[in-house]
């Protein structure tokens, strides 16, 4: 067991390490590029107007909000893994993403609010919206004598997923145009949320809710196995999915109301910690955490360097990456 908590130590410390270079990366390139070598320099308060503005006021919040809504997306894709058993839940697959993004539609469309109250109730909108959705499909997908059926609250979560999309469709046939741009970024997942007062719309969910689960890592250990093994060992099965169930919504939910429809994320992250390090939660959690916010930044920096000023919408990136992955699972598990 020391072994593999060294292991962890040492794969922790590289994926760190891929995070400082690839923000270093996020930090120089881009529309308005600021040169490698004046990066430390303006970091230290000796840059230009233009390049304290492009890194403070631009790069830097939005690397922030990238590795953070990643890292939350990567632990809520693991959680749904374990309550669910099964390999290829994540929140945008199942539903809770695009659930969440119909309630942040509606709240912009027709409840007039405050700019300065905006950003902090995006969130808890989401999270309300979101939670609606999990709990049809939880109960959709709950069979007396039963429970919950892993296949079945996929399959349900997908079907979900596609009407809360349809929903969105729906208002932005009827919207104004402004409106509509906004909302369609959101469904291509292009991060939209790049200011410092997101950061602090998202960073209280995480440092609530990354420890708590954590430190509810032996309990999704045994939800992961059958209900009558965890039964036995005392464990209130039910009573904990709801628990876990509802951290993982809120994850998703108060990282996608910042970023916008992200998929892939949670489905990918969990698998290659599981792959590096075993299955045990208190090892790949961590892990998965650093992979996640290191893959949404990637996907972000490679997009926002594509095509125009306006780049490609992160989603679209991780979708080109993670749908084959996904295709691959399938056929695996065939």
């Amino acid at each position: 067991m020391t072994n593999k908590y060294t292991k962890q130590r040492v794969i922790l410390l590289v994926f760190l390490s891929l995070i400082i270079i690839t923000a270093i990366l996020s930090l120089g390139f881009g529309y308005s590029s600021v040169s490698f070598n004046r990066i430390i320099p303006t970091m230290l308060g000796e840059g230009s107007f233009k390049e304290e503005f492009v890194l403070f006021s631009i790069r830097l919040p939005r690397i922030v909000i990238t590795l953070l809504a990643g890292m939350a997306l990567a632990l809520s894709g693991a959680i749904l893994q374990s309550i669910t058993r099964n390999d290829l839940a994540d929140p945008g697959i199942i539903g809770i993403n695009s659930g969440a993004g119909l309630g942040v539609a509606l709240f912009f469309l027709y409840y007039p609010v405050e700019a300065g109250s905006f950003i902090y109730m995006l969130p808890i909108v989401a999270f309300v919206s979101a939670i609606i959705i999990a709990f049809l499909i939880y109960i959709s997908s709950y069979t007396k004598g039963i429970g919950v059926q892993p296949i079945k609250i996929i399959l349900i979560g997908v079907g979900f997923s596609m009407a809360s999309s349809g929903g969105m469709v729906m208002l932005i046939s009827s919207s104004e145009r402004e409106k509509v741009d906004f909302i369609s970024r959101w469904l291509a997942g292009s991060i939209w949320g790049t200011d410092w007062p997101f950061i602090l719309a998202i960073l209280p969910w995480l440092l609530i809710l990354v420890p708590f689960i954590l430190y509810k890592a032996s309990k999704l250990d045994l939800l992961a196995f059958s209900e009558p093994v965890a039964v036995g060992v005392g464990v209130k099965v039910e009573k904990e999915r709801i628990v876990l169930l509802l951290a993982a919504v809120a994850l998703a939910a108060s990282a996608v109301s910042v970023t916008g429809g992200i998929s892939f994320i949670g489905l990918m992250a969990p698998h290659i910690a599981k792959s590096l390090i075993g299955p045990r939660n208190a090892l790949y959690l961590p892990i998965a955490i650093l992979i996640g916010g290191w893959l949404l930044l990637i996907a972000d920096t490679i997009g926002r360097n594509l095509n125009s000023a306006e780049g490609v919408a992160a989603g679209i990136i991780t979708a080109l990456i993670g749908a084959p992955y996904f295709i691959y699972l399938l056929m695996k598990r065939s």
